[in-house]
């Protein structure tokens, strides 16, 4: 679907868009499921750094970024992985900082085993908190640690990005599409998408990737 043809943002409208696009989001969302049942730590550690690469930016700057290391990923010099992301991310300096810095923390807290790590929270809410609270991590704010966790298999957690907020906005769930910029701010958000779904009788995780597409005309990651 192209941009300059998507429909506005109304309740039916959503309903609509997830009956035509179901299939494809729920073949999605398996994709993610897959990489928590059975994916590798590395996988892990990847689409950590794509979320490094997707904050500020593009989904498809985060795609064209992880191209360019992921064979530095494990190993990289902070200079070779500026180098490699020159000219393909907008920020390859303060990015290639944030992989390595939080590659060190991780290796010393959990030796990159990020899978079981993640799986040792019993709380989803302290899931997250860890990976935005947590100093040795960089560049990870609550719609990047959503994200992360979303793409490695975990449910339960709003991306709240441009494209979703300007469909609250439209529906006039919050009264402008301004990023939260607080943690209790992020969390009140959340539970008013979560609100929606219910009222929608749409699934919560298939809901955030409908509100995407609805903006953007298509369903990434």
């Amino acid at each position: 679907m192209k941009k300059d043809s998507l429909p506005p943002i109304t309740t039916r409208n959503i309903k609509l868009a997830h009956i035509a696009s179901a299939a494809a989001i729920r073949a999605r969302l398996a994709e993610f499921s897959a990489v928590l049942e059975t994916g590798e730590d590395q996988r892990f550690w990847e689409e950590m750094v794509f979320c490094f690469f997707t904050g500020g930016c593009s989904a498809k700057m985060g795609i064209r970024s992880i191209e360019k290391v992921r064979h530095l990923l494990l190993e990289g010099s902070q200079k070779q992985l500026a180098n490699a992301l020159s000219g393909t991310h907008r920020y390859p300096n303060a990015r290639s900082r944030y992989i390595v810095e939080s590659r060190s923390f991780l290796r010393e807290d959990c030796d990159l085993k990020l899978r079981a790590r993640l799986l040792a929270f019993k709380d989803p809410i302290e899931r997250r908190d860890w990976l935005v609270q947590e100093k040795g991590i960089k560049g990870l704010g609550y719609k990047e640690a959503s994200h992360f966790l979303r793409n490695v298999g975990f449910r339960g957690y709003a991306i709240l990005d441009k494209h979703v907020l300007n469909c609250l906005a439209a529906l006039k769930i919050i009264p402008e599409a301004k990023p939260p910029n607080t943690r209790l701010r992020y969390l009140t958000i959340e539970e008013s998408l979560k609100k929606l779904a219910r009222r929608s009788r749409i699934d919560f995780d298939e809901l955030d990737l409908v509100l995407w597409s609805m903006k953007t005309g298509e369903i990434l990651k």
